[in-house]
């Protein structure tokens, strides 16, 4: 949630898209927020979990969640401020498709998360199921340009992956998330963060 709210900043009356939304986690947290917001996924019953979330919070009259496909997206060009993907990038099959789309549709703002192909997910990446797409910061400066995108800033997080914590007791995760974070807060937890943020600008 930090890395949403730092990166897009003051919401209120901005017209902002949501790629991969699932159940609406950040497109009901903007909404609240006073966004104008579209949550788009490629999956019905996540979408109606967020619109249930949305009833429940009051805010069903400030978003709209779709179903839809991001390398296709049914919007005119320059129609958002902002447009964002948490937890998308790694399963692009076609990820300078999709972000060229998703740059199309927007006036201002890009932002969007990779997993670094340097961290500690390297190691275990092949067992999963499904696998991730692993990004080199080379790899995404090259999408960036390639949709006409600039990079204004860049921010990278947990050493330890996002998952582990979730399968540790909370009376450990605590200490051990401190611990990262300040390990995080320097260049050799840049180079081996799990997580990397991109803020880019529409050129």
């Amino acid at each position: 949630k930090r890395a949403v709210l730092d990166a897009i900043g003051p919401v209120e009356d901005k017209k902002v898209l949501e790629i991969a939304c699932g159940t609406g986690r950040f497109t009901v947290m903007l909404a609240e927020r006073g966004a104008d917001i579209v949550g788009l996924d490629i999956s019905g019953p996540m979408l109606q979990q967020g619109r249930q979330k949305a009833r429940d919070a009051g805010v069903s009259d400030r978003l709209e969640f779709m179903r839809g496909d991001a390398g296709r997206l049914p919007f005119p060009d320059d129609h958002f401020d902002t447009v964002f993907a948490m937890r998308f990038f790694h399963l692009a099959d076609t990820p300078a498709t999709f972000l060229s789309e998703l740059r199309r549709v927007a006036k201002e703002q890009v932002f969007f998360d990779t997993f670094n192909a340097r961290s500690t997910r390297s190691v275990y990446n092949w067992l999963l199921p499904m696998g991730s797409h692993l990004y080199t910061r080379r790899d995404v400066e090259t999408l960036l340009d390639g949709a006409d995108l600039r990079l204004v800033d860049a921010e990278h997080d947990w050493i330890l992956p996002y998952g582990f914590y979730r399968k540790i007791p909370g009376a450990i995760a605590g200490p051990v998330r401190s611990l990262d974070t300040t390990l995080g807060d320097s260049p050799v937890g840049d180079y081996l963060a799990s997580v990397s943020y991109w803020n880019a600008r529409v050129e």
